[in-house]
């Protein structure tokens, strides 16, 4: 999966308008990124689970789009888009952003949803055999991860990935130096351009937004802040 990822990631951006590094919110992609990146290997290291993440090579993008979204692949490829800058704001909230999108990719719940597509499909790759190799394992591959999934192909993140997605990316946001506590008023802004009348943007057609998970968030809050240190990077 991670080879698929870099073959995609490496097309996804050929065909692209990346943003250039010396740009200031590329930078800042960049920045953040990197310092998201080092908490979460700080943080499994100190679990001991450092092989989990071992084949990771982050790479940070900003891509010139309309569109209000963010994703990383298997394997630490993350790109966020232009759109989504105006609703971050913030250095912080992109730390919430990245923070909970990277979590998705280490915990692997991109994997969950592509088992569970191979199987509703009666799709059985021998263990031998690349899931490249594959025209329908890489279309499935394609509708879960990144740049050409397609909206209402598959069931969204469950609830309990988002929660997941939620605390962890927290814990690594406040470990990487940048206060958690700006999820509340990012995931305001999400909720209240969700319900705007305007069209759904495609960061929250497998995170929904609502009353609900900002409730969440709040009881998440105390522990994530054991893990901030203002200023101190991951």
């Amino acid at each position: 999966m991670e080879k698929m990822s870099i073959t995609q990631y490496r097309q996804f951006l050929s065909q692209s308008k990346v943003v250039p590094v010396d740009n200031d919110n590329a930078e800042m992609v960049k920045r953040v990124g990197k310092r998201i990146a080092n908490a979460i290997t700080q943080y499994y290291q100190q679990k001991g689970l450092t092989n989990e993440i071992y084949n990771y090579k982050w790479e940070f993008n900003l891509v010139e789009s309309k569109e209000v979204n963010a994703w990383c692949m298997p394997g630490g490829k993350v790109v966020v888009y232009t759109g989504i800058l105006p609703v971050t704001q913030n250095e912080e909230a992109l730390a919430i952003v990245l923070g909970h999108e990277i979590t998705h990719a280490v915990a692997g719940h991109g994997r969950e949803r592509m088992s569970q597509a191979m199987l509703a499909q009666d799709i059985q790759i021998a263990g031998n055999v690349a899931l490249g190799s594959d025209p329908k394992t890489v279309n499935i591959f394609n509708n879960v991860f990144g740049p050409t999934a397609q909206l209402g192909v598959l069931l969204p993140n469950s609830r309990n990935q988002e929660l997941e997605a939620d605390h962890y990316g927290l814990i690594f946001a406040a470990m990487a130096g940048y206060n958690p506590q700006e999820a509340i008023p990012f995931w305001t802004r999400m909720m209240n351009l969700s319900s705007s009348g305007s069209q759904t943007p495609t960061f929250l057609s497998d995170h929904p937004s609502d009353a609900s998970r900002i409730e969440k968030l709040k009881q998440l809050m105390p522990e994530a802040l054991t893990y901030y240190k203002p200023g101190k990077s991951g």
